[in-house]
């Protein structure tokens, strides 16, 4: 019975486009988005269950950003902020958050690494775990615009445990550039350790 009317649709299909008359699908590319992950060399850096919610897309850690429906236009000239979450956050402890582009002004060529995106600290374990990040803006959220053929540019997102009544600010120079950030020297000198969670997501130019 399923042969029988596979035939007997293909066979209306024919009569129809005989007649002049558009087939009932659009003449159109498939706008099916494709989600791919990342490689494993990559996804090593995505340790902890940091989730990163953009619009639409959910949680973007360790991924790409699909192309289709403008994804990356909009996550480039559109939307603000993510939604951080970060569920096992101890609630009676504070946090730092840092975005940074390692790949500034290109993968192969970082000269400019660590290009600073989003700094925010004092930020409350129980607001980590709702997604909902208050605290302390150092340096506010810059969206991921990477240059024309520049390729793939990591966004990495990492979590530190802030040091009990710890102050952290930026020096003058560091407010002064986004850029050539010394992210390693300032991890150091506040004594933020390793982070408790690390994540990232790769995209390259809208136009691309």
């Amino acid at each position: 019975m399923k042969l029988l009317a596979a035939v007997l649709l293909a066979a209306g299909l024919l009569a129809t486009i005989a007649q002049g008359e558009q087939p009932p699908w659009p003449d159109k590319p498939s706008r099916t988005c494709f989600f791919q992950m990342l490689s494993s060399m990559d996804s090593e850096f995505c340790r902890g269950d940091l989730e990163v919610l953009y619009p639409e897309l959910g949680d973007v850690g360790c991924m790409y950003i699909p192309k289709c429906h403008q994804y990356r236009r909009r996550l480039s000239r559109e939307w603000g902020s993510p939604r951080v979450r970060y569920p096992q956050a101890d609630k009676s402890k504070k946090y730092v958050l840092v975005l940074v582009d390692p790949d500034a002004p290109s993968r192969a060529n970082p000269r400019k690494r660590f290009w600073r995106h989003w700094l925010v600290t004092d930020i409350q374990g129980a607001d980590l775990r709702t997604g909902d990040i208050k605290g302390h803006v150092l340096t506010e959220y810059v969206r991921p615009t990477p240059p024309p053929r520049s390729g793939y540019h990591r966004y990495q997102l990492r979590l530190y445990l802030q040091p009990h009544h710890q102050g952290i600010t930026l020096s003058p120079q560091e407010r002064a550039s986004l850029g050539a950030w010394a992210m390693e020297s300032f991890v150091e000198h506040f004594h933020l350790g390793s982070p408790v969670a690390s994540t990232q997501f790769l995209t390259k130019y809208y136009e691309d």
